[in-house]
């Protein structure tokens, strides 16, 4: 935008100079963007600006003006330069495309996200869970961060690839770990794209990293083909897809197997690190939230029961729960209730965002083509105008006539709009059944003398172990 033309627009209060002036201040900080979203909200309020590399910047957690971006004016944006990105791993996935290659994408695999299709998963779920948990010591002291991360592979593994944690599942996480380790250097760097094939260290660690990965998944798609049957998994299905090449041609074409790889990655990633992040930030809650845990195992008790009895050779009865199942799902209101209160307050995708490709109004602010735009779950979900005490966990914010009085797009974990996370109700299913799973059996307190501090990466993660010592309930 040059001077000339600068009295087009109207943009919202912010920084009176570019962000790198105040490299020396406290909220500004590589690699955690959340200080900054903190300043600029709790400076400027709903809506904020800063320039970075002259380029305008719009910081937004204002329900409205997100609902606008996300769904109203959805046409006038695309994807944003860190989520582009990430296409040097994850290609033309269905996070990284634009339109209309995404359009095409998710009709080819919304299919894999059908009520039927994710419901004949519910008992790998329990399964997977159960035996992790079947597992543990009354007393033992885990890294449940960890030990979720461990069962999402699991999870991943067998809905995904019908198969174990085999060599290739641990080699494909073990390189994904890597490249999310890079992530602050990987999104930093300028116009990284270009610069691939140079000897520079962390580019040269990606470089080697991906191309591991790539051989892992590209021969788990040939082991696939050459078996020539569905197996029940996501892998399958997305290898005997079909679509249209146009609107003027019915001949249907098969995803080729870059397409596939694609694909599988942006599963793997979002499907895995999100599920064992929101679920481990639901064991820390829940172990510091004794009222909240007792009132979570009063509905765990009702639904699945306790079975009486006495087992041989002992005077003293017993009592055990049963396994939940898919028909279970529906009754469990505050389990789901706990599972959304930890994602307010934790996030696993804690931010989006979007780039203008034309000039945008939002409200009195009118905006050019170029600019980006930021919105944070993991901001507005902390904002007492719609939450109240905001840092107190309450599962009860979650009834239906409380969802019902915050706006729409004051919480929105999955994203909003044409956009919205594919795999959503798959993960709604997957946290309820793995924590009435775990939390019929085992209470968890957190063993730290300080809360533990998110790491805004890729997802929201907890930095460092989140160790907790478990104890076995005493009707489990």
């Amino acid at each position: 935008m040059t001077r000339s033309d600068s009295s087009e627009w109207n943009l919202p209060p912010g920084l009176r100079y570019p962000l790198h002036f105040y490299a020396h201040k406290p909220w500004v900080k590589l690699g955690e963007p959340i200080r900054l979203f903190e300043y600029l909200h709790r400076t400027y309020g709903s809506i904020a600006h800063y320039r970075f590399m002259g380029t305008p910047i719009i910081f937004i957690n204002e329900p409205d003006y997100i609902r606008e971006i996300l769904v109203t004016q959805a046409s006038s944006f695309v994807k944003e330069r860190t989520v582009r990105r990430m296409k040097i791993l994850l290609g033309e996935g269905l996070i990284t495309s634009d339109d209309p290659i995404h359009i095409r994408q998710r009709k080819i695999v919304a299919p894999a996200f059908h009520r039927q299709r994710i419901a004949a998963y519910a008992d790998e779920i329990i399964t997977s869970a159960a035996r992790h948990a079947g597992q543990w010591k009354s007393g033992q002291v885990v890294d449940i961060s960890a030990a979720m991360m461990s069962l999402s592979l699991e999870l991943v593994a067998r809905t995904l690839f019908h198969t174990e944690v085999t060599d290739d599942i641990r080699r494909i996480n073990d390189e994904v770990n890597t490249i999310m380790d890079l992530y602050n250097f990987l999104i930093a760097f300028p116009r990284m794209e270009k610069f691939l094939h140079l000897p520079i260290p962390g580019v040269v660690k990606f470089r080697r990293s991906r191309a591991r990965l790539d051989r892992v998944v590209h021969r788990l798609i040939e082991e696939h083909k050459r078996a020539g049957v569905d197996k029940g998994d996501l892998l399958s299905m997305l290898i005997s897809s079909r679509y249209e090449q146009s609107d003027a041609s019915a001949e249907q074409m098969g995803m080729s197997d870059e397409q596939i790889r694609d694909e599988v990655l942006t599963i793997f990633l979002a499907g895995y690190e999100t599920t064992a992040n929101a679920l481990a930030w639901t064991w820390y809650l829940l172990s510091q939230n004794p009222e909240a845990e007792a009132k979570l195992h009063v509905e765990l008790d009702e639904v699945l029961g306790l079975h009486r009895g006495q087992a041989a050779g002992d005077a003293a009865p017993f009592s055990s729960h049963r396994l939940p199942t898919l028909a279970d799902y529906p009754a469990l209101r505050y389990t789901e209730q706990v599972f959304a209160e930890s994602m307010r307050l934790y996030p696993p995708a804690w931010a989006m965002g979007r780039l203008s490709t034309q000039p945008v109004t939002l409200g009195p602010y009118r905006i050019p083509a170029g600019a980006h735009f930021f919105m944070s779950q993991y901001m507005i979900s902390r904002t007492p105008e719609f939450y109240p005490d905001p840092l107190r966990f309450d599962p009860d914010r979650f009834l239906p006539e409380a969802r019902a009085a915050r706006p729409r797009f004051a919480y929105f974990p999955f994203g909003g709009g044409s956009r919205q996370c594919i795999g959503e109700s798959f993960a709604w299913m997957e946290g309820v059944l793995a924590i009435a799973t775990i939390a019929s059996r085992w209470r968890m307190r957190y063993l730290g003398s300080a809360p533990p501090v998110p790491q805004a990466k890729i997802t929201l993660r907890p930095r460092g172990p989140l160790l907790v010592r478990l104890s076995q309930r005493e009707n489990a």
